[in-house]
C-alpha cells in the first residue's frame, strides 16, 4: 500500500502529553481528540492538519504514558501516517492496534513542513518528493500490515472469526 501526503514535522521527545494534553482524555472519540492533536506540542497545531497530512518526527516518539488516545488523537486528526527516527515501544504497538500506519526510518527523514512524502508500506521505502530523498525503513510483516489494512486489531479479530 502506498501513500502520499504533506509532510508536518515535529522534533524529538514528543510525549503523550504534547501529543493529547490530559485535559481531553475525558472523550474516546478520536475525531474529537484530532480537534486537539498535538495542541502540547504547538498550541496552534491543530490548525495546520490538513486530511492525509503524513508526520514525520525525531527520536523517541510517542514517548510517557501509554494511553491509546494519543494515536487515536493523530488518526482522527486525518495524520495518516507517522515517520519517525525511534517510537517509544507502547505507542508503537498501540498505533498497530488501532490501525496508524508508523515506519521506523533510522537516520531519519530530511523533511520541511509542506514537503510531498511518499510512502510505501510493502517495501519500507519513504521518498520526500520535494527534496529527491529516499531513505528506507523497515517494512511490516504481513500479519501487521493486515492489522493496518484492517483497521486495527479488533476490526482483523473481528473478520478473522467471522472469516
Amino acid at each position: 500500500m502506498k501513500l502520499r501526503g504533506r509532510a508536518l514535522v515535529v522534533g524529538d521527545d514528543i510525549d503523550t502529553d504534547q501529543i493529547i494534553p490530559a485535559v481531553y482524555l475525558t472523550s474516546t472519540d478520536p475525531v474529537e481528540l484530532g480537534k486537539h492533536c498535538l495542541e502540547g506540542y504547538a498550541e496552534d497545531f491543530p490548525s495546520r492538519i490538513r486530511q492525509g497530512d503524513i508526520l514525520v518526527a525525531g527520536d523517541n516518539f510517542g514517548c510517557g504514558s501509554s494511553r491509546e488516545h494519543a494515536p487515536w488523537a493523530i488518526k482522527g486528526a486525518g495524520i495518516q501516517c507517522v515517520i519517525a527516527k525511534s517510537f517509544a515501544r507502547i505507542f508503537y504497538r498501540n498505533a498497530i492496534n488501532i490501525g496508524l500506519p508508523i515506519l521506523e526510518c533510522p537516520g531519519g527523514l530530511p523533511a520541511e513542513d509542506g514537503d510531498e512524502i511518499e510512502v510505501d508500506l510493502d517495501s519500507g521505502i519513504i521518498r520526500n518528493l520535494t527534496k529527491n530523498i529516499e531513505k528506507s525503513a523497515e517494512p511490516f510483516p504481513d500479519f501487521l500490515q493486515e492489522i493496518i489494512q484492517a483497521g486495527g486489531l479488533v476490526e482483523y479479530a473481528r473478520r478473522r472469526i467471522n472469516g
